[in-house]
C-alpha cells in the first residue's frame, strides 16, 4: 500500500496551493496522511478532493477546521499514529513518541509535522516521520513530502522535493 504523507500546507497564509507534482502524488496514493496546519477550511477541502482516502489532524493553525488532534490508520500491517506535534522544538520527538505509545502497539509509526523539517528516524521504540512543509512554508527552505510503501508490517520511505 502506498501512502502520501504531507503536512504544514499553510494555505493561504504562506502559500497559494500545493505544488502540481505533489498534487499528482496525493491523487495517485492509496491513502493520504496530513499532519496538520492546513491553515484554512478551503485547504482541507482541496486535499480531501484530491485524496482517495484521507487521515488528517489539526495543527496549531487549524482551530476552525474540525479535525481531531490525534488519528490512527492501519496500512500494510503498520499502525500510523498522526499528530501535529505542537509545542516548542525542544522535546518535539519526545512528545510525538509519547503520543504514539499511548495510541498504538507495534508495529507503529508516528507521523507529525509542526517543525517543517524532514524527519525519518527511530526515537526510542518509535519510528517517527515528518514530511516537512508540502508548500515549502517558512521556516522550510523547500517544499517536501514523503511517500511510504507499507507492506507486511514494514515501511519504505521516499522523500520528494518540489
Amino acid at each position: 500500500m502506498q501512502l502520501a504523507i504531507v503536512s504544514d500546507s499553510h494555505i493561504p497564509s504562506r502559500a497559494q496551493r500545493l505544488p502540481d507534482a505533489f498534487r499528482e502524488r496525493v491523487r495517485t496514493a492509496d491513502h493520504v496522511i496530513h499532519a496538520g496546519d492546513f491553515d484554512s477550511k478551503s485547504a482541507l477541502a482541496d486535499v480531501r478532493d484530491l485524496a482517495p482516502e484521507l487521515t488528517a489532524v489539526a495543527g496549531n493553525m487549524d482551530p476552525q477546521v474540525g479535525l481531531p488532534d490525534v488519528a490512527t490508520v492501519e496500512a500494510g500491517g503498520v499502525t500510523f499514529v498522526v499528530t501535529h506535534g505542537t509545542g516548542p522544538a525542544r522535546g518535539w520527538a519526545d512528545r510525538v513518541a509519547r503520543t504514539v505509545r499511548e495510541e498504538a502497539d507495534e508495529p507503529r509509526v508516528g507521523v507529525a509535522g509542526h517543525t517543517h523539517e524532514i524527519t525519518d528516524r527511530i526515537h526510542g521504540d518509535v519510528h517517527i516521520l515528518n514530511p516537512g512543509s508540502v508548500t515549502g512554508a517558512a521556516p522550510a527552505d523547500r517544499a517536501t513530502m514523503l511517500t511510504v510503501d507499507a507492506n507486511d508490517g514494514e515501511i519504505d520511505v521516499t522523500v520528494h522535493e518540489a
